[in-house]
C-alpha cells in the first residue's frame, strides 16, 4: 500500500500536468492558426488593393500559404515519427510569425508570396510535433484532446478576419508589424511546455513499441480526400465571403464580422464533435456533419437578413464539426504513424484548400463570385458519400488486437 500510494499520486500529477500543458499547445495553436489560415484569407482584400491584383493573384497567395504548409507538414511528419523534435516547437511558431508580419512590408507581389510561404513553412513545422504533444497529453480522451487543441486553431482562424475591422483597415498592411506581439507569446508558452514535451516523449516511445496491428493506406486516402473536400468548402468560403458580401452592397468590416462569425461557428463545432466523438462512432459523426452542412450551402448565397446570419452559422458548426473526430480516425488508421497522420489531416488535407482558392478565383474572374457560391453545396455532398466507405472504428480496433 505504501508504495501504491505514490505511484497514483504520480500518475495524477503527470495528468494535471497533461492538461496544463494542452491548454498551452491549444493557445499556441490559436496563435499559429491566426497569423496564417486566419489572418491571410482575410487579408486577401487588402493584398488585391495594395499590390492591384486580380482575382486570380490573389487566389495564389491563398495557394501559396497552404500549399507550403501542406506539403511540409506531412513532410515534418514523417521525419518526426522516426526521431520527435521538441525543438521544431518554437522554431515552427517563430517562422510562421515573422513570415506574417514581413509581409505587410513587402515591396514586390514575389515577395509577398516568399514570405508567404516562408510562414506556411512554420505552420507545417509546428503542426505535426504539437499534435504529438496533444495525443501524448490525451490519455483515454483522445477526441476531447484533439478538440481542445484544434478548438485553438479554430479561433485563430475565427479571429483573424476581426482583426480587419478592429485595425487593418485602418492601419493598412503595415499593421501587420504588431504580430511581433503574438510571435513572441507563442514562443514563451512553447519554451514552457518543452520540458514536460521531452519527459513524455520517452515514457511514449515505450507506449508505441507495444502497439500491434497493420496501418489501413486505403482508409487513410479515403479519409484524406473526405478532408480535402471539407477543406475546399470551409476555405473557399473564408476566403471568397467578403467578396460575396460586396457584391451584395455590405461594406468589408461588415462582412469580415460575417465572416468571422462562420469561422467561430466551426470553433464551436469542433469542440462539441470531439467530445462526442469520445461516445459515439467517429464515422457516421463525420457523414452527418457533411450530410447536413449540404442545404445550408446552397442556402447561404440566397438568404439576406438574419436568415442569412443564422444560415451562416450552422453551416459553419456542421462543416467543421468533424475536425478533431478525422484526426483522431486517422490516427486509429496509422496508430504508430502520428505525425504522418497529423500532417495529412491537418496539413495536407486542409492545405489543400489552397488550391481550391484558386480555382474558385480564376472561377470567380470568369462567372462572378454569386455564381461561384452556388458550387459550395455540391463539395459536402460528394464527401459525404465517400464517408459511407471508410472502414468500421469496429474493424480497425479488431485490427490492433
Amino acid at each position: 500500500m505504501s508504495m501504491a500510494l505514490p505511484t497514483v499520486k504520480g500518475k495524477t500529477k503527470r495528468r494535471l500536468a497533461a492538461k496544463k500543458e494542452l491548454v498551452g499547445l491549444s493557445l499556441t495553436h490559436f496563435l499559429n492558426d491566426l497569423m496564417t489560415t486566419g489572418i491571410v484569407p482575410a487579408l486577401l482584400p487588402l493584398y488585391k488593393q495594395a499590390f492591384h491584383l486580380n482575382y486570380l493573384q490573389a487566389g495564389v497567395i491563398l495557394f501559396v500559404s497552404m500549399i507550403t504548409s501542406s506539403v511540409s507538414q506531412p513532410l515534418f511528419g514523417i521525419l518526426t515519427d522516426k526521431k520527435p523534435k521538441s525543438w521544431f516547437l518554437p522554431i515552427g511558431i517563430c517562422l510562421t510569425g515573422f513570415g506574417l508580419t514581413a509581409s505587410g512590408f513587402a515591396s514586390a507581389y514575389w515577395i509577398l508570396l516568399l514570405l508567404v510561404g516562408l510562414s506556411g513553412i512554420g505552420s507545417g513545422i509546428f503542426h505535426p510535433e504539437a499534435m504529438r504533444g496533444t495525443y501524448m497529453a490525451a490519455g483515454s480522451a483522445r477526441g476531447t484532446a484533439q478538440a481542445i487543441f484544434q478548438v485553438g486553431g479554430n479561433f485563430g482562424q475565427a479571429v483573424g478576419p476581426l482583426l480587419l475591422p478592429l485595425f487593418l483597415i485602418a492601419t493598412g498592411l503595415r499593421g501587420l508589424g504588431w504580430f511581433t506581439l503574438a510571435t513572441v507569446l507563442g514562443f514563451v508558452i512553447v519554451l514552457s511546455i518543452l520540458p514536460w514535451y521531452r519527459q513524455s516523449l520517452v515514457r511514449n516511445k515505450a507506449r508505441q513499441a507495444n502497439i500491434r496491428g497493420r496501418n489501413h493506406p486505403a482508409g487513410l486516402c479515403l479519409l484524406t480526400a473526405v478532408v480535402i473536400l471539407r477543406s475546399w468548402t470551409q476555405i473557399g468560403v473564408a476566403g471568397f465571403l467578403p467578396f460575396l458580401y460586396l457584391h451584395q452592397g455590405i461594406a468589408l468590416k461588415y462582412g469580415d464580422l460575417l465572416t468571422f462569425l462562420f469561422l467561430a461557428a466551426g470553433a464551436v463545432g469542433t469542440f462539441l464533435g470531439g467530445r462526442l466523438s469520445d461516445i459515439v462512432s467517429r464515422k457516421w459523426l463525420l457523414f452527418v456533419s457533411m450530410a447536413v452542412t449540404i442545404p445550408f450551402a446552397w442556402l447561404l448565397p440566397h438568404v439576406r437578413g438574419i436568415f442569412s446570419i443564422i444560415v451562416l452559422f450552422v453551416f459553419g458548426l456542421f462543416v467543421l464539426s468533424s475536425f478533431a473526430v478525422t484526426v483522431v480516425y486517422g490516427q486509429m488508421m496509422f496508430p504508430k504513424n502520428i505525425g504522418l497522420v497529423s500532417g495529412l489531416m491537418v496539413g495536407f488535407g486542409i492545405g489543400a484548400g489552397g488550391i481550391g482558392a484558386t480555382a474558385i478565383g480564376w472561377l470567380s474572374d470568369i462567372y462572378g463570385v454569386y455564381a461561384i457560391f452556388n458550387l459550395f453545396a455540391i463539395l459536402p455532398l460528394i464527401a459525404a458519400i465517400l464517408t459511407l466507405f471508410l472502414p468500421s472504428e469496429r474493424s480497425l480496433l479488431s485490427n490492433g488486437k
